[in-house]
C-alpha cells in the first residue's frame, strides 16, 4: 500500500472520470481549495478550466495533453493493477474529509467497485457527490438535521446493525446485510441520529442534503479503525 501523497487540514476534492454535472463540479471548486484527480478525472477538471493539484492513478485513461499540462511533481503514477484509481487516490490522501465527484455515474461495474472501496476504508471520512444523491460511510454516530420527509437510505456492505432516532422506520434491533435486509427508501420524521455497531453501512441522501452531510461528517465523533 502506498503512503499518503496529499496532506491537508481541510477537506480535499477528489474528481473521477465518470463525468457528471459541470455546475456541481464548479460549485465544489469554489468551496474546496485542494483538488486531486483520479486518472481521467483530470480531463474533466481541465474542461472546466482547472488543473488538479495532484493526479493519482495508473494513468491509463487520462489524455496525453492533460498529463503534459501538469508539472512533473503533480503526477503520481501508481502502476499496480490490483486496485482501482479511486482506491489508489483514497489511500493517498490524508485529510479530515474527502469529497468525491465523478464516481457515481457511468458504468454499473465501476459504481459497484467504488462502493466496495468505500466499505474498505471506514477509517476515512468520504462523501461522494452524484447528480442526484450523496453517499458516505456511517461513522459510529452521526447527527443529521434533516427536514421531515427527506429520503434516507441505508445500504449495508456487510452484516451490521445499529440504532436510529428520527427515522420513520427505525433500524433498532434489525440485522442488516447485503444478502438479506437493507434499509433503502426510509425517510426522516425530522432530525435523524444514527448509531452503527460496526463499519460497513452506507448512508445515501438526496443531493439537496450535501451540505448537511458534509457538516455532519466533519462534526462526527470519531471514525472506525482501519480494516
Amino acid at each position: 500500500m502506498n503512503q499518503a501523497i496529499v496532506f491537508s487540514q481541510a477537506p480535499v476534492l477528489l474528481v473521477g472520470g465518470a463525468h457528471g454535472d459541470n455546475a456541481q463540479l464548479e460549485q465544489l471548486l469554489t468551496e474546496i481549495e485542494t483538488v486531486v484527480a483520479a486518472d481521467s478525472g483530470a480531463d474533466w477538471l481541465r474542461s472546466v478550466g482547472r488543473l488538479p493539484d495532484a493526479l493519482i492513478g495508473d494513468l491509463d485513461s487520462v489524455s496525453d495533453s492533460t498529463r503534459a499540462a501538469l508539472p512533473e511533481g503533480a503526477v503520481h503514477h501508481i502502476a499496480e493493477q490490483n486496485s482501482t484509481d479511486f482506491d489508489k487516490a483514497v489511500r493517498s490522501i490524508a485529510a479530515p474529509l474527502i469529497v468525491g465527484i465523478g464516481f457515481l455515474g457511468g458504468q454499473v461495474d465501476h459504481l459497484l467497485a467504488v462502493m466496495t472501496v468505500m466499505a474498505r476504508y471506514p477509517d476515512r471520512a468520504i462523501m461522494l457527490v452524484g447528480d442526484h444523491d450523496v453517499v458516505a460511510n456511517v461513522p459510529p454516530k452521526i447527527d443529521l438535521p434533516l427536514t421531515k420527509g427527506t429520503r434516507v437510505s441505508l445500504y449495508p456492505m456487510r452484516a451490521v446493525s445499529g440504532t436510529s432516532v428520527g427515522l420513520h422506520w427505525p433500524i433498532d434491533g434489525l440485522d442488516l446485510s447485503p444478502g438479506e435486509r437493507v434499509g433503502t427508501s426510509n425517510r426522516a420524521d425530522g432530525s435523524v441520529s444514527l448509531t452503527a455497531q460496526g463499519p460497513g453501512l452506507l448512508l445515501i441522501l438526496p443531493l439537496s442534503e450535501r451540505s448537511v452531510l458534509e457538516r455532519a461528517l466533519m462534526q462526527a465523533d470519531g471514525l472506525w479503525p482501519a480494516l
